[in-house]
Formats: C-alpha cells, sequence, structure tokens
C-alpha cells in the first residue's frame, strides 16, 4: 500500500498581510490593482480600469507590490485627473462651471455644500433633504414611513 504524501506546491499564492494608503483610504494588499482603487470613494471600476490604463500599471497586480514613487504617482493623478468628460463625477460645477472629478473626502464636502445650498434656497430637493423625506421621485406609500426615531407609522404592535 502506498502512502500518499502531501507536497508543497511551487505554484502557492503568496501571502499579503500588509495595508497600502492611498489618499486617506486604507486598502488591502492582496487586493489586485483593479479592485484596490474602488475602494477609495468616488473610484468606480470605470474609473479605476482607466487609471490603471493611462499610467501603464498592470490591472492584475497586487496593491503590496507598488513601490513608493508608483503609489504617489497614483495619488498625483487622481488629485488632478485627466479623464474624458464622460467619465468625471462632476460636470459643470455649479460655481465654476467646469468638469472635475473629485474623491475622498473633497466629494463628501461638495456634497454636503450641494445639500446645504438647495436647503438655503428652499428648493424642492432642498426642502426633500430637510424633512428626510427621498429626493429622487421614489414611491412614499410604502416606504419611507417613518417618523422620529424610525418607528414604523400605521403598524399596530401586540399588547
Amino acid at each position: 500500500m502506498e502512502q500518499e504524501t502531501k507536497q508543497e506546491r511551487p505554484d502557492k499564492k503568496k501571502e499579503y498581510f500588509s495595508i497600502i494608503r492611498i489618499l486617506q483610504t486604507d486598502i488591502p494588499g492582496n487586493k489586485n490593482l483593479l479592485t484596490g482603487l474602488t475602494y477609495i470613494k468616488g473610484i468606480s471600476w470605470t474609473i479605476s480600469n482607466a487609471v490603471c490604463k493611462l499610467l501603464n500599471f498592470d490591472v492584475n497586480r497586487k496593491i503590496a507590490d507598488l513601490s513608493d514613487e508608483e503609489i504617489k504617482k497614483i495619488t498625483d493623478f487622481l488629485d488632478n485627473p485627466s479623464l474624458p468628460s464622460h467619465l468625471v463625477n462632476r460636470r459643470k460645477d455649479f460655481e465654476t462651471g467646469e468638469d472635475s472629478h473629485l474623491v475622498g473626502t473633497k466629494l463628501d464636502m461638495k456634497k454636503e455644500f450641494d445639500i446645504r445650498r438647495l436647503k438655503k434656497i428652499r428648493s424642492y430637493r432642498g426642502l426633500r433633504h430637510a424633512f428626510g423625506h427621498p429626493a429622487r421621485g421614489q414611491r412614499t406609500k410604502a416606504h419611507f414611513r417613518a417618523k422620529g426615531k424610525k418607528k414604523a407609522v400605521g403598524v399596530k404592535k401586540k399588547k
């Protein structure tokens, strides 16, 4: 009877335990570059793919394998991206009229300022935000029926 022995396979995957920080976002080192960039707020799969193609990076490369110079290159590109206008997330900005792509905390701040402006001018969308109602035309008969501390309206509990 032959005894089977377990052999170490030479093609065994490397273990990555590092976390790489790009634009104030922690990205696990075991992720591919294409997947890892999507952890950053404001970076979709399309933008991530465009960044990899424009900077000539392999999309299957691991985030942990990037050098400091390459991380700096990605950060500089994402701070001021040169993307086609159909890919950017802020077309015809209200104040400047320019197309731009915002990432991370800049995106959060701009969104907050936009909502504040809508509330200040008392627009329909601003009022919907102020009252906590859906602002994009969703139906409200069956959903969004919570008042105050998220207690459902029109539901009777058994005593």
